[in-house]
């Protein structure tokens, strides 16, 4: 039995990048896996909203994470301008950008300092959570990370890194087309788009066309990075 657990973590540092690909996406397509994590990407969809605002000069009032995988970031700041657009074109992108720089740490073998920086980001997100559900879920997530950077072996440190570049990556992508079918049914009147829209007077398509381009771009170049990355561990 031991030898058994022994040889897991050199069964697990020796699954392709490619393998560890697949499982993200079917995590993703598989409609009950994502209903779950998908409060992954909504956590990351709103600290962009949250970090853009506090970059652009607005007041950050609170974020609410929804059960319904949802979420809302509110902040304080002029009704117009480039404060506001930013801060609302920001959500989208967030998710693929961080996939991104998530990929080119694993690239570069720093897969700890990874997964420790994603604890230290959500601890700061908890001071902005204003319901108990949101809170949950940064917890959750949170504990998840910090166990598997202060406790796991290499490999598995490995494959989470890895993991999380591929989920962050491909979930930036399903969020845009599930936004196109809610707007297409008519559901979707307040959705950031269509909120740039009304601020900006450029259609939503175009958009959801830009955080497609950013979304689709990301993940060709993360997954350059994630398909070679090597296999050390120190």
């Amino acid at each position: 039995m031991e030898e058994v657990v022994r040889s897991v973590p050199d069964f697990v540092g020796a699954l392709p990048a490619s393998v560890v690909a697949l499982v993200a996406l079917a995590l993703i397509v598989y409609r009950a896996s994502w209903g779950v994590l998908r409060n992954v990407v909504t956590i990351a969809h709103e600290g962009g909203h949250a970090l853009v605002a506090l970059l652009s000069g607005r007041r950050l009032n609170g974020i609410r994470l929804h059960s319904d995988t949802s979420g809302l970031t509110v902040s304080t700041g002029p009704s117009r301008g480039p404060g506001m657009v930013l801060t609302l074109f920001a959500g989208y992108p967030a998710v693929s950008l961080l996939g991104l720089v998530a990929a080119w740490l694993v690239s570069v073998d720093r897969v700890t300092l990874l997964l420790r920086a994603s604890v230290v980001a959500l601890a700061l997100l908890l001071v902005a959570l204003r319901n108990l559900y949101g809170l949950l879920s940064v917890l959750l997530t949170g504990a998840a990370l910090f166990a598997v950077s202060w406790w796991a072996d290499p490999e598995i440190r490995l494959l989470c890194a890895r993991l999380l570049g591929w989920f962050l990556l491909l979930g930036g992508v399903r969020p845009l087309f599930e936004l196109s079918g809610k707007r297409r049914r008519g559901r979707a009147g307040d959705s950031d788009a269509d909120q740039l829209a009304r601020l900006t007077g450029a259609p939503a398509p175009l958009w959801m066309s830009l955080w497609l381009l950013i979304a689709l771009g990301a993940l060709v170049l993360g997954a350059n990075w994630l398909l070679a990355s090597p296999f050390r561990f120190w």
